[in-house]
């Protein structure tokens, strides 16, 4: 690029923000609307966890158990939103709405640079900004998103504000530069281009999964069509689409460790939707014939570039979530959420289209664009009547249920692990740090027992067996919403089970708390070494026997009260007296991460079989120290990104040398 167009188009890009901003003014400065059951709050309240222990707590003990941090979520939208609020002093749900409302308006602007860098025309550029500011094409085709979207409101902007994905919405936004610089990448060759691609994906990848799924298939659908339209520099082609993902991974190393990608894997069993073997042979067939066939009209044509990719994203992205939408088509994972970049494609399709038949300089052509542009306009219209409306300010938080019981729970029992469910699940930690036995959205999920614990709870008929789970669990309180409480998903039913324990809230308005019995309120326990050595895992979640067997042993054992203290996040302290034979149970998610010490010796730790960490110490009063130590994945990832930042380093300094 020019300077001159360099400057055009970053003159462009800024009147495009500002433009998508002042459509979207009100949701910047937002705190707490009346979206309570939407999934933000999980963002939002790890946000906060951050900021209350900056600049990066590596163990979690609020969530299932305790887990490690960087399992729980990628780190871009967390840290970011902890920026913003440190900078600004925004409460931390303001921040996250002011860092999901930017990257929504950037992702606007990303649509236009995208066009941009491919050389297509600065109008339909424009065109294609503006349809996506605007207008969503999917609505056209499924009719639940349809009926949902009151005025036609772009499914981009109801995913963001009404179902809070603002990870997913802030990854998709950097979709359409991380292609735009591999664009420029493949097509100039010059070094600084491939170090941005590289960035911008790690962007993505560190921003949310359900981007970087999309962005994996728009890369292979990209660097395709390179490859099947310049037939004469498929090398080169090659040689530069491979480092672009190399060096995204390095960057994104220090987090995305081995272990990452395996609990992410097994943690999917609790996704819904699941794959299926037909689909996948259905698909490879279809791939197969779709670049037989473009590659026909296409071999050794780079004027077909665009054409290429943009008709490939189309079909690919419609097979994908049109096919589950009619036909149950699934490959992998919940294709569904994958409508805001089908979404994409189609206004790149569109726009495709549209500078087609303009560009054939015939006047029924270029009427036709104008008709069809004048007609997609017009069913915008309620949409931009009604676009500071679409979600409503919450006046006072202060009344609604999510708080009234968080807070009481802090002023009265700041330690206890409690079992929640709905949307009080969801705001646990939103504004005091909480220990609960799930978690914000069950991701990162270390104790797959939490997770079959939690289903019982909300779907069995026995008190006793659930009473059993939350003492082998260590929990004090469970919370349920009855039939008149304002919570919504009301996922624990018939709170009279519990008629037999303590009550120790009640609003008066259908919102309980009852208190689960434990010997001592510590989550840790001196043990007889061999008799819960001998208990075996459970059977299935109703397996009685085993569970008395091994609440037995950890309730009933010796008369030597344990005290446990915590420093921060990744250590605690636990002081117990130990005869002969017995070791310390500490009610905290194991980790081989972990390391126990005691009178300057280290002492070694084993899983028991709910999952919790075994301490084996000599017999004697003790006062052990565990620290959660930085694994060594994560210090190779360390060294990884260095590396990677080097050669990004280098490779923008190779430009200055040639310039």
């Amino acid at each position: 690029m020019d300077v001159k167009r360099r400057r055009q188009i970053l003159l462009d890009c800024l009147l495009l923000f500002l433009c998508a901003a002042t459509l979207v003014r009100p949701y910047f400065i937002n705190k707490y609307t009346d979206q309570w059951p939407s999934i933000e709050s999980t963002f939002i309240s790890d946000a906060r966890f951050l900021v209350a222990h900056w600049p990066h707590p590596q163990w979690q003990p609020l969530w299932y158990g305790g887990t490690r941090f960087d399992y729980i979520y990628p780190p871009a939208l967390r840290y970011g939103t902890a920026i913003v609020s440190m900078a600004t002093g925004f409460w931390p749900v303001k921040a996250y709405h002011f860092y999901t409302m930017f990257f929504y308006c950037l992702g606007i602007v990303g649509v236009y640079f995208l066009m941009r860098a491919a050389g297509r025309a600065r109008g339909f550029a424009f065109l294609g900004a503006a349809a996506t500011a605007l207008m969503s094409s999917a609505l056209l085709f499924m009719k639940d998103l349809r009926l949902d979207s009151q005025h036609l409101v772009p499914v981009r902007l109801t995913v963001l504000l009404r179902y809070g994905e603002g990870p997913h919405i802030a990854a998709l936004a950097l979709i359409p530069f991380a292609l735009a610089f591999t664009w420029l990448a493949l097509d100039r060759r010059r070094p600084a281009w491939i170090a941005l691609a590289a960035i911008a994906c790690a962007a993505v990848v560190s921003t949310n999964f359900y981007g970087a799924t999309a962005l994996a298939m728009f890369y292979a659908i990209l660097v395709w069509s390179f490859w099947i339209t310049r037939r004469h520099s498929k090398f080169v082609t090659i040689a530069i689409a491979i480092p672009i993902p190399l060096l995204a991974y390095g960057l994104t190393a220090f987090w995305l460790v081995p272990s990452y990608l395996r609990i992410t894997a097994h943690n999917m069993q609790y996704l819904p939707e699941h794959g299926n073997m037909w689909s996948l042979w259905v698909a490879i067939v279809v791939a197969v014939a779709f670049m037989v066939a473009v590659g026909r009209q296409a071999l050794n044509r780079p004027q077909r570039t665009w054409a290429v990719f943009v008709i490939g994203c189309v079909f690919f992205f419609s097979l994908d979530v049109l096919g589950k939408y009619y036909f149950g088509f699934n490959v992998a994972g919940d294709p569904h959420r994958l409508v805001p970049e089908l979404d994409l494609a189609l206004v790149l399709g569109a726009a495709l289209l549209l500078e087609w038949l303009w560009n054939r300089r015939r006047r029924a052509a270029r009427l036709a664009v104008c008709v069809i542009f004048a007609a997609a306009l017009a069913t915008t219209t309620g949409y931009i009547r009604h676009a500071w409306h679409v979600v409503a300010r919450w006046p006072d938080y202060h009344t609604r249920v999510e708080y009234r019981v968080t807070d009481w729970l802090w002023t009265h029992m700041p330690d206890a692990r409690v079992c929640t469910g709905g949307t009080v699940r969801f705001w646990f930690d939103a504004w005091h740090d909480l220990a609960e036995l799930g978690g914000g959205s069950e991701q990162g999920l270390l104790n797959p027992v939490v997770q079959d614990v939690q289903w019982e709870i909300g779907n069995g008929t026995d008190p006793a067996v659930v009473l059993l789970w939350l003492r082998a669990l260590g929990v004090d309180a469970i919370y349920f919403a009855g039939p008149n409480s304002e919570e919504p998903y009301k996922d624990f039913n018939r709170p009279e089970r519990f008629a037999a324990v303590p009550l120790l809230f009640d609003d008066g308005r259908g919102n309980v708390l009852y208190g689960i019995p434990r010997r001592y309120a510590a989550r840790a326990r001196v043990v007889e070494s061999t008799r819960l050595s001998a208990q075996h895992p459970p059977r299935d979640i109703q397996d009685l026997e085993r569970l008395r067997a091994y609440v037995d042993v950890v309730e009933n054992g010796p008369d030597s009260p344990a005290a446990l203290e915590r420093s921060g996040t990744d250590a605690m302290v636990v002081s117990a007296k130990l005869d002969p034979g017995q070791s310390v149970l500490v009610q905290e998610t194991f980790d081989p991460a972990w390391q126990a010490w005691s009178n300057g010796k280290r002492l070694p730790l084993r899983k028991d079989v709910m999952g919790f960490i075994l301490v084996d110490a000599p017999p004697g009063e003790h006062e052990i120290r565990l620290v959660f130590v930085t694994p060594l994945e994560n210090r190779v990832g360390r060294a990884l990104t260095a590396i990677s930042v080097l050669l990004l380093v280098w490779l923008f300094i190779r430009r200055e040398r040639a310039r």
